[in-house]
């Protein structure tokens, strides 16, 4: 369903966006959408602003960035301040880095406890098992 884009409500908006009502009213809470004025007896209304605001925020939460990231960079969004989203950019890409080496050492000690667990035959304990015990 097409709504006009300058006279949306938050259910309306929530459509737009690709989101749940919920989501808008969290962002609310969370300061990344403003919350629009309610005319007396009226309803909020939201136009495109808060569209590609929403949109903005769900994807750069899809690449990783947390609420906060995506905070620091909605207030560098005038497009002025590329270097400061550079940073904070060079800065996430670098966690995602070490998780994924952390990852990438969690796999192999799986596929080992798991060959290990697999090659175990007889009245021996459980390799994962033991070695899970050990860790303690």
């Amino acid at each position: 369903m097409e709504y006009p884009l300058h006279k949306l409500t938050i259910g309306a908006l929530a459509v737009e966006a690709g989101v749940n009502v919920e989501t808008i009213r969290f962002y609310q809470r969370k300061k990344l959408l403003p919350e629009p004025e309610r005319p007396q007896g009226g309803i909020r209304r939201y136009g495109p602003a808060e569209v590609s605001r929403v949109r903005f925020i769900k994807a750069a939460q899809r690449i990783g960035f947390t609420l906060d990231e995506i905070a620091q960079l909605l207030q560098l969004e005038d497009g002025t301040h590329c270097s400061q989203a550079r940073d904070i950019a060079e800065h996430k890409l670098a966690d995602v880095r070490h998780r994924l080496e952390d990852l990438r050492r969690m796999e192999s000690t799986l596929a080992d406890l798991v060959r290990r667990c697999a090659a175990g035959r007889g009245k021996i304990a459980c390799p994962l098992i033991a070695s899970l015990q050990e860790t303690r």
